[in-house]
């Protein structure tokens, strides 16, 4: 933003903000109560519309790329590759997950520095061209290559976005927003299985075999999209352009009186340090990393699962979409819950729950309806428990900086579940992959009792700050209690 706009935006903080932060105060402004609920709907509406859609969109292209694999595996490309010998397709999975891992905290730590919208369309475009380039690898080591660059490009994209989401709106509104952008990507790409069968079916036009057009046409849709992106993917709320200066003022200064962080803070060594030894991060990301691994191991292998269990290739990609239709209406139900109710930790177990009924029917069922109804259940499950732990998160910082940490970090755990859910479900193991079950299982177990330690935790220290026994207040914030 130009420094004239920031000086503008400025003075709107300061002459509208504190006019517009309470009823009362909207009142005193000379706005009456129709006028002031009119201001405040249309503003976050606006906000609404410019985040989710976009960045849904955004984040099912990313999806799509980095789990369309399995697809092309199904429609030919083992065979021409040579995927099945040994652990070449465990490798060329697995190897996205390092480049991913590594890159996420530096790109958030800096995404400021670097400019939020350049850089995240820069990312959109550059992972597109090597979606693209892998439409025309020679052998299996050059597909490898292009994995760890996929990797390398997408990783400061994710973490980013629930970043910049979770600095527009208060606690108890983010939830329902990181799910519904979160559903956007998960609802398009559920439909990813048909559009790779109806690209294969383009096998031989200008030489070129049929999973190679899986990745030429969605790297070709991924670049246009980037450079639409640059133009229009929202940036901070005080980086902001498209609202005018007093809804900015208002959207900043309703997160200050929610949080107190609406201004970014200065990142430190000290406080970097500080932010990565807070254990409850950490606790955190092994959760997200519970959540993200059934949700890997059906995003890559639901096509291959549904083969071994009989179905047709074709129609082992068409029934590959209902269970991410189900999942968006799961997710969005239980979001809302959650926000409505201001619970985190309950919703997230009762996900956790279904996703481990769901694993039991699909490893362990007779009949193959039931085992595929499984995967209903496991999908939306553990679909639910990514924004579910995002929000959980979120919910309990402050400040810019530990926003920025904990959100790489958790984020990079679901990339520890990735490699996690690309070595536990062998090609040895087709096709009933029971080891991968079993494991799958035993983390959602260990997420149970990492959401229950942490709750815990989270209650004991409200209740001390209820009781006026505490030492100091909770994150550093006058009034400030932890959501549960």
């Amino acid at each position: 933003m130009a420094s004239g706009a920031q000086s503008t935006m400025h003075a709107a903080i300061d002459n509208k903000a504190d006019l517009l932060s309470t009823h009362s105060d909207a009142e005193h402004a000379g706005l009456s109560e129709e006028e002031y609920t009119h201001f405040t709907k249309s503003t976050i509406r606006k906000v609404d519309w410019r985040l989710l859609p976009l960045l849904g969109t955004l984040s099912a292209l990313s999806l799509i790329d980095r789990s369309n694999l399995g697809l092309a595996r199904t429609v030919g490309m083992d065979h021409d590759l040579h995927l099945s010998i040994g652990s070449r397709y465990s490798i060329v999975s697995c190897i996205y997950f390092v480049p991913y891992i590594v890159f996420q905290l530096p790109s958030n730590l800096f995404l400021r520095k670097l400019g939020g919208v350049h850089w995240l369309a820069s990312l959109v475009i550059s992972w597109g061209a090597v979606q693209l380039a892998m439409g025309f690898v020679p052998s299996w080591g050059f597909l490898a290559l292009c994995r760890a660059l996929l990797g390398a490009f997408e990783a400061g994209f994710f973490p980013a976005l629930v970043y910049i989401i979770t600095t527009w709106y208060t606690r108890h509104e983010v939830q329902k927003r990181l799910a519904a952008f979160y559903v956007v990507g998960i609802f398009i790409g559920g439909f990813s299985a048909i559009l790779a069968y109806v690209l294969s079916l383009l096998h031989g036009r200008f030489g070129i075999v049929g999973w190679a057009w899986i990745f030429i046409v969605e790297g070709a849709v991924t670049i246009a999209f980037g450079i639409v992106g640059w133009f229009f993917i929202p940036s901070f709320p005080d980086q902001n352009s498209f609202l005018r200066p007093d809804q900015t003022a208002f959207v900043l200064q309703r997160v200050e009186k929610d949080r107190g962080d609406s201004v970014p803070d200065v990142l430190t060594k000290e406080k970097l340090v500080l932010h990565l030894l807070d254990w409850k991060l950490w606790a955190v990301g092994l959760m997200y990393m519970c959540a993200t691994l059934p949700a890997y191991a059906i995003s890559s292998f639901l096509t291959i699962i549904l083969r071994g269990m009989g179905w047709s290739i074709s129609a082992s990609l068409l029934l590959s979409a209902p269970p991410y239709i189900f999942a968006t209406v799961s997710i969005m139900f239980f979001s809302w819950i959650s926000d409505k109710y201001r619970q985190r930790a309950a919703i997230i177990a009762v996900q956790t729950v279904m996703t481990m009924i769901g694993l039991f029917l699909t490893g362990f069922a007779p009949r193959p309806g039931w085992r595929y109804a499984g995967i209903f259940l496991s999908n939306s499950g553990s679909g639910g428990c990514i924004p579910g732990i995002l929000a959980y998160s979120s919910n309990n910082i402050i400040s810019h900086t530990k926003r920025a940490v904990s959100t790489a970090i958790i984020v990079s755990f679901g990339g520890i579940g990735g490699i996690f859910a690309s070595l536990v479900f062998r090609q040895v193991d087709y096709p009933t992959y029971l080891p991968g079950i079993y494991a799958t299982v035993a983390c959602q177990f260990l997420m149970l009792v990492l959401l229950a330690v942490t709750t815990l935790h989270y209650w004991h220290k409200n209740k001390s700050i209820i009781q006026g026994t505490a030492a100091e207040p909770l994150e550093g914030r006058e009034g400030f209690l932890y959501t549960l």
